[in-house]
């Protein structure tokens, strides 16, 4: 079977590409993560990952790479990690009583051969509170997410309607990931 590397340092894509049962080893890439502003966001998202997993590949290139990226979008503007509290309390205050896209993208690579794949959910946020705010940016927990929250952690009970892939919304489409990776060794 073929190497499969992480181009990730995402302990939430860590953790769910463990679910796949596949053995894996993390390297992660160190790119300038700027989207390409030429494009949709779809593309520009699937364009990322592929950046990611070809700068690995280039250290490993007998094995097959496994690039992804999120990102939160509203209005078409792309929420990204905030950079302190009060730039995530405006995120959390623009996504209340809301519906934003959750955009992620996924590349396995190899010398070889390119899969790319892309998936969009829609995420409803229920009315939030100052306290509520106040009391989610206390936890810690928007502090290195993408759209100022995480799905699978607190700010779940903020969740009112989600259409599309639970588990590409916390980073990786599980599901894509595990049926291409069922052919891993024609990689």
């Amino acid at each position: 079977m073929k190497q499969l590397i992480l181009a990730s340092k995402s302990p939430r894509r860590k953790e769910l590409l463990e679910k796949c049962g596949v053995p894996f080893e993390i390297d992660a890439a160190e790119i300038d993560e700027t989207l390409k502003s030429d494009c949709s966001l779809t593309d520009a998202i699937m364009d990322l990952s592929v950046r990611k997993a070809a700068a690995v590949l280039k250290r490993h290139p007998d094995a097959v790479i496994l690039g992804s990226d999120t990102i939160v979008v509203i209005d078409n503007r792309v929420l990204g990690k905030p950079h302190d509290r009060e730039e995530a309390r405006c995120m959390l205050e623009e996504l209340s009583g809301r519906t934003h896209q959750v955009i992620t993208g996924l590349a396995l690579v190899s010398s070889k051969k390119t899969y790319t794949d892309v998936s969009v959910s829609h995420v409803s946020f229920a009315q939030l509170s100052e306290a509520e705010i106040f009391e989610y940016l206390s936890s810690g927990e928007a502090d290195d997410k993408a759209g100022a929250y995480g799905i699978q952690g607190l700010a779940g009970r903020f969740i009112t309607k989600i259409d599309g892939d639970f588990y590409a919304i916390m980073g990786l489409p599980l599901s894509m990931v595990y049926q291409e990776l069922k052919n891993i060794d024609s990689y």
